[in-house]
């Protein structure tokens, strides 16, 4: 895959942004990267001079942008999500990339759109809308002072994957996020079948985990049919051995 393709594929998502004027300097923050796909997660109506001001000669991305209501229908093609975060918590992912190991991780992936999904100015992404990606980015700052402003993570995350996204030859194509979903839930029922969930929260944990690795492990439309056999036969085993 040529370098050009691997910065194709690449949509940058932005959710509930709050002033024009960033989503303008994001535009021109891609622009100047070779990236030029654009989602807004919104319902917010915004102010066309601040956001064409800021974006300067990359108003162009802002015109051709993509806007949906729900993270899940952005999200819904890719076969990699990625969310953008410093935060840590109980309820959000333990492991993360560096913008660096990002790159290289792309570089290695079969054909598909990759989405990396920025928050709010304010207070970035959700629990949930980070476990709706299949991994976390973090950009390294300094204890004293880490917040970055969101054009200019955009603007280190984009600089590293134009800077380091190599043409590694991939043959296999993964099937994207809709399809993993599918694949999950039907796990989840073949374990709930027997009875396997045994405590609070534990099938929401085992969905994000399977969600992750079955997203992060990149799987073909082969592999995921043998898993979900995989699961299929479990229960039917589990449910004779009982009788």
């Amino acid at each position: 895959m040529k370098e050009s393709d691997n910065l194709n594929r690449i949509q940058i998502v932005l959710i509930e942004t709050q002033d024009g004027a960033n989503i303008g300097s994001v535009c021109r923050a891609m622009k100047t990267m070779g990236i030029t796909k654009l989602v807004l997660v919104t319902n917010n109506e915004y102010d066309e001079n601040r956001v064409r001001t800021l974006a300067l000669h990359a108003s162009d991305i802002w015109e051709n942008r993509t806007v949906y209501k729900t993270l899940d229908e952005a999200l819904k093609t890719s076969i990699y999500s990625v969310g953008a975060t410093r935060r840590r918590g109980k309820f959000r992912k333990s492991d993360y990339l560096s913008p660096e190991q990002l790159s290289d991780k792309i570089s290695h992936m079969g054909e598909g759109l990759v989405s990396i999904v920025f928050g709010r100015e304010a207070s970035g992404l959700t629990d949930d809308e980070v476990n709706s990606c299949s991994q976390i980015v973090t950009i390294p700052t300094s204890k004293k002072f880490p917040s970055l402003n969101l054009s200019q993570a955009v603007q280190i995350i984009t600089y590293n994957l134009f800077n380091n996204l190599k043409p590694y030859p991939v043959e296999n194509t993964p099937v994207d996020k809709e399809r993993v979903r599918l694949a999950v839930e039907g796990s989840m029922d073949n374990l709930d079948n027997i009875g396997y969930f045994k405590q609070d929260l534990e099938k929401q944990w085992t969905t994000t985990l399977l969600k992750d690795v079955y997203e992060r492990a990149q799987l073909t439309e082969s592999e995921i049919k043998r898993l979900e056999k995989l699961f299929y036969k479990v229960s039917k085993i589990a449910k004779y051995k009982k009788n």
